[in-house]
């Protein structure tokens, strides 16, 4: 159980939507029909006619919904305080639906007064919306950064308009959560479909809890997916400014990683269930991130982070001399370059040759770089390579020379 003072903490779903009507009914389903959220008869009544309707054309609903009006689209907080005094006794907490609408120009907005009216039929949750009133959209970390600031809970719940929850996601992460008060709590999750990035699926949800600050400069991201995060709010206020509000093509949630691992005893922990239904489809957020956007942030905070550390400061090697590698050494400053002592590789038409590195200033040839085989290659080594692509070779081949991920080598 529960001490008192903990009794009705509120977890603040915090969601941001552009034109996601679509979307808005199973994700909506997903959060009522959490463990945390008490259920009455009548609720579930009103949620069942809910579903009969079409998700992009909610007239019916709305005609039968008697208070979705403008005026009632904003939480009522005394109905809210009410809801709580009554559940004292019941529940361990309030959930709190907090929702950015970015401007859309669909029926976001109207489906959402429909959840928020359906939602007056539980016992323990509320929604709370959120209009961008600028006229233009402000992207992702600007909707999340207004939805949390409108929000009242101790504990945040990051979930995508386009995911689902899982029956058990809130009460799990929020255990966990109230344990590691400094950390951003993660979970393992079903992919849909199932066929979607299979590698990036396998690894998020098969990495052990000992590399979940290791592999932290790989392409594939956090080592928790965003849309998996639950947090003490303290986390989210130790961070200047929250989320980065670039907007459009911004990779809000690794800029927010980063930030946090920076910060003093941050973690990271991850409740070891599959708590989240991940979506991959075209119209995804993802989509907008460019690729050499994502490699500039990992290459910065390797740099300033690990390459300024014993044993990196004095020198290492890089793995694979083919186009990963040579982009890698062309990528890093001047400083940096000094350092590389040698390539390594498995590749035999490279190997006992060097990587001339031509500089386009200068104009002029500036590092000749040897090319070894793997085997000869002596720690620290930034290895840049991808795992899980060349049907285990690479992998056992790593593994022979017995080094330490973190103190001799590191994914990138």
């Amino acid at each position: 159980m529960p001490k008192q003072d903990e009794i009705n903490d509120i977890i603040s779903v915090i969601i941001t939507i552009l034109n996601g009507s679509k979307w808005i009914t199973n994700c909506m389903q997903s959060i009522l029909q959490q463990t945390a959220v008490k259920k009455t008869n009548k609720a579930q009544d009103v949620t069942t006619e809910a579903t009969k309707t079409t998700p992009t054309t909610p007239t019916n609903i709305l005609n039968k919904s008697s208070s979705s009006s403008s005026s009632s689209i904003h939480l009522n907080k005394e109905e809210r305080s009410s809801k709580q005094e009554r559940n004292s006794t019941t529940t361990e907490v309030f959930v709190e639906v907090c929702v950015f609408d970015d401007c859309s120009s669909d029926c976001t907005y109207e489906m959402l007064g429909v959840w928020q009216n359906i939602c007056k039929e539980y016992d323990n949750i509320a929604i709370r919306i959120v209009t961008n009133t600028t006229g233009s959209s402000k992207g992702v970390g600007y909707g999340r950064n207004k939805a949390i600031a409108a929000s009242t809970g101790s504990y945040l719940c990051f979930q995508d308009i386009d995911d689902e929850m899982l029956p058990g996601r809130l009460l799990k992460q929020y255990q966990l959560a109230k344990q590691y008060k400094n950390a951003i709590i993660g979970s393992k999750f079903i992919r849909i479909p199932s066929n979607a990035t299979c590698r990036f699926t396998k690894w998020a949800n098969d990495l052990s809890e000992e590399k979940f600050n290791l592999q932290i400069f790989t392409s594939n991201g956090p080592t928790v997916i965003m849309p998996t995060w639950m947090c003490y709010r303290q986390v989210y206020d130790r961070i200047q400014g929250g989320f980065c509000e670039d907007g459009f093509g911004c990779p809000e949630d690794l800029l927010f990683f980063y930030k946090h691992l920076k910060q003093k005893n941050s973690q990271i922990k991850r409740v070891n269930e599959c708590l989240v239904k991940y979506r991959y489809h075209s119209e995804s957020t993802t989509f907008s991130v460019k690729a050499a956007t994502i490699w500039n942030i990992r290459l910065k905070y390797l740099i300033e982070n690990q390459l300024q550390n014993i044993p990196w400061i004095n020198g290492f090697n890089i793995w694979n001399a083919g186009k990963q590698g040579r982009r890698f050494f062309r990528d890093l400053p001047t400083y940096e370059k000094f350092k590389v002592k040698a390539f390594c590789d498995v590749d035999k038409k490279k190997i006992n040759k060097n990587y001339h590195y031509y500089d386009l200033e200068k104009r002029q040839f500036t590092f000749s770089i040897p090319i070894i085989h793997f085997t000869q290659v002596k720690p620290p080594l930034i290895i840049c390579m991808k795992l899980d692509l060349t049907n285990g070779d690479f992998e056992r081949n790593l593994k022979s020379l017995h080094l330490v991920e973190g103190q001799d080598y590191i994914l990138f």
